[in-house]
């Protein structure tokens, strides 16, 4: 018969491996927070289900791989909007909206 911590030893080791896939997936949501992503790509990157994903992220950082992403989006926007050169007449957001894909102009509106 095993000695109990061997039980606990394993369960930790599997939740340190399960935290690293789940680093992995938010590091790539952060590098490619511009690029097309869906939870199910992320997922089969890291060899897990869509599902399992969405529900260990929340676990793990408190939102959803989704919520995750377009957060990053929108303070990317902020970002960039703080950047420009604000103009009286100009809306100074449009150009970043648009090349980040965000959101739609009547979204906005």
């Amino acid at each position: 018969m095993c000695h109990p911590s061997w039980g606990r030893a394993r369960s930790t080791a599997y939740r340190l491996d399960e935290l690293v896939r789940l680093r992995r997936v938010r590091d790539r949501i952060d590098r490619g927070y511009a690029e097309p992503l869906d939870v199910e790509a992320l997922a089969r990157d890291v060899d897990m289900s869509a599902g399992q994903l969405s529900r260990q992220f929340r676990l793990a950082y408190g939102e959803s791989p989704y919520g995750y992403l377009m957060r990053r989006r929108i303070e990317r926007v902020a970002a960039l909007g703080r950047l420009r050169v604000q103009s009286p007449r100009a809306d100074p957001t449009r150009p970043v909206r648009n090349r980040e894909a965000l959101v739609t102009e009547p979204e906005l509106a």
